[in-house]
């Protein structure tokens, strides 16, 4: 009984119990089978994690939240990738709830049919992360893209630019791009502005990419004044080639981005973007999941979470001059 409590980590065992009972179960190579330990509770100490893309930086932050907080708990992180296509998303969520977890943190407000009849029906508790523009199954973590777009707009207005060209991913299947591309044109007709370019590609964000793209617009639409990414990956490669070109960043023509990703921190200059809370978001998630799984659920715990994203001009956004 003793060692069942230890290796469950349930009950009131002493702490110099533990150690001895952990290290026998260490010599003797002991992996407890947590099927058979399931059976009675129908649910075994594992949380999926659904996500778009592993080659996307954005998601191993999240990750990295994740882990954070539930390092030194009995749950353990479980991760499917669904490629940002919503037929895999319905079979990586078929197979993970198949093994009855504690608890689902997914990316995204936006689900098939039967994926949200999935989340609905599975008794336990489910996040849904990165967006807070819409409606959850269940609990939800993230930013207002929309919000990001609309305060990206204003920026780029109070620095007195006007020919504004946009370059990102092909809409339907990035629904957070598409938000903060719906809120920063939004933010542009309130003030007489209109987007006199624009670009969609599908595929990784890469620097290769951003380049090629830059390139091509500008070549189509030599007076723009600012160029506005969907992420900066494809920022960064766009700044290499007007700084390759020499043209001035940001006097001739201005660019952001959006995700703050650290990798970049190395650029000659540095791209104009917004935090996009990553960390923060998977630490939020695995806490909610954690208060909900334990054994006494904080009732007023928040469920809907929206943190604020964080403008960093850097130095490719025009300063007014005083």
């Amino acid at each position: 009984m003793t060692v069942s409590r230890v290796l469950r980590n349930r009950g009131d065992v002493s702490a110099a119990t533990r150690d001895k009972v952990l290290a026998a179960a260490k010599e003797l190579g002991y992996v407890p089978n947590q099927i058979a330990g399931s059976l009675a509770s129908q649910r075994v100490n594992l949380v999926a994690v659904i996500i778009p893309s592993l080659s996307n930086m954005v998601f191993p932050e999240v990750l990295t939240g994740i882990n954070q907080v539930l390092e030194d708990t009995p749950l353990q992180p479980v991760v499917g990738v669904t490629d940002y296509m919503p037929e895999k998303e319905e079979r990586v969520l078929y197979e993970m709830l198949s093994w009855r977890p504690s608890g689902v943190i997914i990316a995204g407000l936006e689900h098939s049919d039967p994926t949200r009849a999935m989340l609905a029906a599975a008794g336990i508790p489910v996040v849904e992360i990165m967006d807070t523009d819409g409606k959850p199954v269940d609990a939800m973590v993230g930013i207002s893209h929309r919000r990001a777009g609309r305060e990206m707009a204003a920026a780029i207005l109070k620095e007195g630019y006007e020919h504004i060209g946009f370059m990102g991913t092909k809409m339907p299947l990035d629904h957070r791009a598409r938000k903060r591309f719906e809120g920063f044109t939004e933010a542009l007709a309130k003030a007489g502005v209109e987007i006199e370019d624009r670009a969609f590609y599908s595929g990784g964000s890469a620097l290769a990419k951003g380049r090629e793209m830059t390139q091509e617009m500008l070549e189509r639409s030599p007076d723009l004044d600012f160029l506005y990414y969907s992420n900066d990956m494809i920022g960064a490669g766009g700044l290499l080639y007007l700084l390759d070109q020499g043209i001035d960043v940001p006097g001739q023509i201005g660019l952001a981005g959006f995700n703050n990703v650290e990798l970049l921190q190395g650029l000659p200059r540095q791209l104009a973007t917004m935090d996009a809370c990553r960390v923060e978001i998977g630490q939020a998630a695995a806490r909610i999941i954690l208060d909900r799984t334990s054994d006494a659920p904080d009732p007023n715990a928040e469920q809907h979470i929206t943190l604020k994203s964080t403008l960093s001009l850097g130095d490719t956004l025009r300063r007014r001059r005083r």
